[in-house]
């Protein structure tokens, strides 16, 4: 429930606060006064697209700031904490949560939820949870197949709501599989040219049989082959160096006598140093061995291992060419069997999802079949219903009929859902987007929030001159319909009709004041005499007619009593 609305700089309202509140408030004013400001500011605070052109001429920005009651815990409390907001208690479960948006004059603007900063996104979150808001336009969507639909499903409640959730899942369900196996028929020549280019290119990996790293360990030998003579001269030197096989003095000969010198003498630092001559005397005899070790190794070689090495190369390189790296074709040739597995098993995929498609194909029909009867059943009692309530609209001879009938297979199921209105008795139903005057629809409207909400409550309707069209008793009932919704749902409306004002236990007015330069305007609430020179105002242009202030007594008596 919206317990205040303030608006600032929105239009031409220069300042103004709505005290809302529960049950029916109506909200009146002259022509150009701003009624519509009120319908606007609320838009922005449901997240709808902000237009700058609505920031009154001169300021720097509009803000539309509103404060609703809502429960403490649900949906609308998890959303706003969702985004970093807070709501503040105020007993009994509930608790008050701030809305907040400013337009910027050069088109920029800012949302706030629960004294947080967010997205305008967040917004129109809320919104389905906290409005449902009805203006002429809505009156024009009425008349698509779309929003007749969504009437009957609300209306229905959970006996559709379950059924079309089931349905759904059987729909995605079989689409998913449908898509398979079109790509699969589709597709059939490019995987089998897949599957066969992927088949030689296994068997040439294979072939080569590959191990990881030794594209590397062969580039390393094949570059000592290469320089073998000048690697066997520097070895040979560097072995001859450190242990002379000539004879010759060397550098383990050079150790071994220097060690034995120390060792002649009988002093202990002397005798460390000794041993550390011992250890180099080890070291540069093992470092010969490896040495010869090495040279034995070239002396095994020759050109025909390095012939072979290069050949074994060249092989490997051309997997890097095609692969990108010796580590990429392993890989291929790890896990390339299973794709090849998968696209060889193509014909019998094919004749497995046909199987799969056809077994899902009949519990889509029959979901769908659940879901025509449950919209069947429903449209049965909406249209009595909303028939009942029309009667009661000043259109006693009317009837509205909800016809389900086949129609294109979608996601929302099989139905076409047509509103069909006979205005008069003998006349032929026919659909409201053809053969409904905009009264006739305002009230068609009216009476399906009426016989929803009995099933489908919401919190808040606001209606935005839903009495166009309309006069006389018509707008009597309007506004009687209107009252009795605001026994289980908050009502705004914005009207131009005393008899619908009448029934309001809640009058606002907008007020248009003009300094010569400016026109602004402002919002004050009615009571006593304020109210009856308004409702005055609006049957006759006059606050102060005789007559006028009697029937606007008149209307305000009839209103009070809510039958």
């Amino acid at each position: 429930m919206i317990e205040e609305m303030r608006l600032k700089d929105l239009g031409v309202i220069s300042e103004a606060s709505l005290p809302m509140g529960p049950g029916f408030t109506a909200i009146t004013g002259e022509t150009g006064a701003g009624k519509t400001m009120v319908v606007t500011g609320l838009g922005l605070l449901l997240g709808q697209r902000a237009d700058s052109g609505a920031v009154r001429a001169g300021a720097p920005q509009a803000s539309v700031e509103g404060v609703w009651i809502v429960p403490e815990d649900g949906p609308v409390a998890e959303r706003v904490r969702e985004a970093g907001g807070d709501l503040e208690p105020i007993g009994g479960g509930r608790a008050e949560l701030y809305l907040s948006r400013t337009l910027a004059a050069e088109g920029r603007s800012r949302a706030s939820v629960g004294g947080r900063a967010a997205p305008a996104g967040v917004l129109a979150d809320l919104a389905d949870a906290l409005v449902v808001v009805h203006g002429q336009s809505d009156q024009l969507r009425l008349k698509t197949a779309a929003a007749q639909r969504d009437a009957l499903d609300r209306f229905a409640g959970d006996a559709v709501r379950d059924a079309l959730a089931a349905y759904r899942e059987a729909y995605d369900t079989w689409r998913a599989l449908d898509r398979e196996l079109t790509g699969l028929v589709t597709d059939r020549d490019a995987r089998a040219a897949e599957a066969e280019a992927l088949r030689t290119t296994l068997a040439e990996i294979e072939q080569a049989a590959p191990e990881p790293g030794e594209d590397v360990a062969l580039a390393e030998r094949a570059e000592r082959l290469a320089n073998s003579e000048e690697l066997r001269a520097a070895a040979a030197l560097a072995r001859e160096s450190l242990s002379s096989e000539e004879g010759g003095v060397d550098v383990s000969t050079l150790l071994a006598d220097a060690r034995r010198a120390l060792e002649r003498v009988a002093d202990p630092a002397l005798a460390g140093l000794g041993e550390q001559l011992a250890d180099l005397g080890y070291r540069a005899a093992d470092i010969a061995v490896e040495l010869s070790g090495f040279l034995a190794d070239l002396d095994e070689t020759g050109p025909a291992e390095l012939a072979a090495v290069e050949e074994r190369r060249s092989i490997l390189n051309g997997l890097v060419r095609a692969h990108g790296s010796l580590d990429a074709a392993i890989a291929l040739l790890e896990n390339g069997s299973a794709r090849l597995a998968e696209l060889d098993d193509d014909g019998d995929r094919v004749e497995r999802l046909r199987g799969q498609l056809a077994e899902a194909r009949d519990v889509l029909d029959a979901r769908a079949d659940a879901l025509t009867a449950a919209r069947t059943q429903a449209a049965a009692r909406l249209s009595e219903a909303v028939t009942e309530e029309l009667h009661a609209l000043a259109m006693p001879d009317a009837r509205l009929q909800v016809e389900v009938s086949p129609g294109a297979e979608s996601t929302h199921g099989r139905d076409e859902v047509a509103l069909l209105l006979a205005p008069h008795p003998g006349a032929e139903p026919r659909p409201v987007s053809k053969g409904a005057s905009g009264g006739e629809l305002s009230r068609v409207m009216l009476a399906i929030e009426v016989v929803i909400s009995q099933t489908d409550p919401v919190p808040t309707f606001v209606f935005d001159e839903v009495d166009a069209g309309i006069g006389g008793a018509a707008a009597i009932e309007v506004g009687r319909r209107l009252a009795r919704l605001a026994e289980t749902s908050q009502v705004i409306a914005v009207t131009h009709l005393a008899q619908v004002a009448a029934f309001a236990g809640n009058h606002l007015s907008v007020v248009k004041a003009n300094d010569g330069s400016v026109t602004s305007s402002s919002v004050t609430r009615l009571d006593g005499a304020e109210r009856e020179a308004e409702m005055a105002r609006l049957l006759s242009g006059l606050t102060d007619s005789d007559a006028a202030l009697t029937h606007a007594r008149e209307l305000l008596e009839l209103g009070s009593v809510r039958a």
